[in-house]
């Protein structure tokens, strides 16, 4: 108890590691928030800008499309009537996202490719494809137009979107969720921090320690348990900060969440142990292999680019087995998105299986060192 007091003391203490443990996530998520807003996706869509281009003369083709883009002024289009020239230049100024052309069979002229463009050219073939069908029933069955018109105005949404688990998760809580990752693995500024505080030629700490008669894997332990109890605590408070503060929906299931998050804050410890211990490098040198080993997992799990991950599992999918910052994100889905307990299972072995192997390499690392002179 008084070695684990003392290194919890010693630990909140230092302002340089636990602001990078603590406080830079922190700062990233708010970041975050800045740029992506408050994650709701469920907002309505903008409206599309179109010119509609009356230079095909009247005809009952030409009103029965227009009829059909007026009914959709105000929903999905901002439809703005426009002459043939008036509409060409409206496009190439970028002022409207296409040119609707009103006349015997109509058209659409887009100036590239994109979101809008692809909307504009799907409602286009929905209406080619309509007008296509009531031209055949005309022509072959004219008494059930009447039936058909009918049930084309009664047309409606046969699907609705939901989730796994009946709710739909925001595109944008990938970054969230390689954020808490990525905030995990900054444990491991600490642990190096906690390496070179037992290392005789390295601090004045470490060569007061090393005179001591406590066994070296009792100091290992004990300076992993307050390191431990640290950070998750800092991983619990980063957490509530993203939920409660910034509002990110991170799912319902918060026990596993806190579990997952357990799991990391050991894997951030381990691996900021084993960094300070396998090598003979000054603190400074240390810190910068540290911040490598934090942030390039963070990227490759997508904490800069969202859709990394995705790319790496169609790739080299070993990569996202190995890297603990995708392990931790991949565990996060299995209970947001997923729903899937046996992959939450696999994903938490993999973290323990990593924790105890880098703690066991850190103790075979130190415990035979001796020095000729303290």
């Amino acid at each position: 108890m008084h070695l684990l007091k003392y290194r919890i003391l010693q630990t909140v203490r230092r302002g340089s590691v636990m602001f990078w443990a603590l406080a830079f996530p922190i700062i990233l998520g708010t970041f975050f928030y800045i740029s992506f807003g408050s994650g709701d996706m469920g907002e309505d869509m903008e409206m599309i800008p179109v010119a509609v281009a009356l230079d095909g003369g009247e005809s009952v083709y030409a009103e029965t499309f227009l009829e059909f883009l007026d009914s959709m002024d105000g929903d999905i289009l901002r439809v703005t009537p426009m002459t043939g020239e008036e509409a060409r230049e409206a496009l190439l100024a970028d002022e409207v996202a296409g040119i609707f052309h009103c006349k015997e069979t109509p058209s659409l002229t887009v100036a590239g490719s994109g979101i809008r463009p692809s909307i504009l050219k799907s409602l286009m073939d929905s209406y080619d494809k309509n007008a296509a069908m009531f031209a055949l029933i005309a022509q072959e069955h004219p008494e059930d137009m009447g039936r058909a018109a009918a049930a084309m105005s009664q047309w409606r949404e046969m699907t609705e979107d939901v989730g796994v688990k009946g709710r739909t998760m925001d595109p944008n809580v990938t970054y969230f969720f390689a954020l808490i990752a990525y905030a995990c693995l900054s444990g491991a500024f600490l642990g190096v921090q906690s390496s070179v505080d037992t290392q005789a030629n390295l601090s004045a700490l470490g060569a007061r320690r090393s005179i001591t008669p406590t066994h070296k894997l009792l100091l290992t332990l004990t300076d992993m348990l307050a390191l431990f109890f640290i950070h998750f605590c800092n991983v619990l408070i980063l957490t509530a900060y993203i939920r409660f503060v910034l509002g990110i929906d991170l799912g319902s299931d918060m026990p596993s969440i806190v579990l997952v998050e357990w799991m990391g804050s050991m894997i951030g410890i381990s691996l900021g142990i084993l960094l300070g211990s396998v090598s003979r490098l000054a603190l400074g040198m240390k810190m910068g292999l540290c911040v490598l080993a934090t942030l390039f997992p963070g990227f490759l799990a997508g904490l800069m680019f969202g859709q990394m991950k995705d790319v790496i599992e169609h790739h080299c999918p070993l990569v996202n087995r190995i890297n603990p910052a995708a392990v931790l994100s991949d565990a996060f889905y299995s209970i947001s998105v997923y729903n899937d307990g046996e992959r939450l299972a696999r994903s938490v072995g993999i973290l323990g299986v990593m924790s105890v192997a880098m703690v066991l390499v850190s103790y075979l690392a130190v415990r035979r060192v001796r020095y000729d002179s303290i």
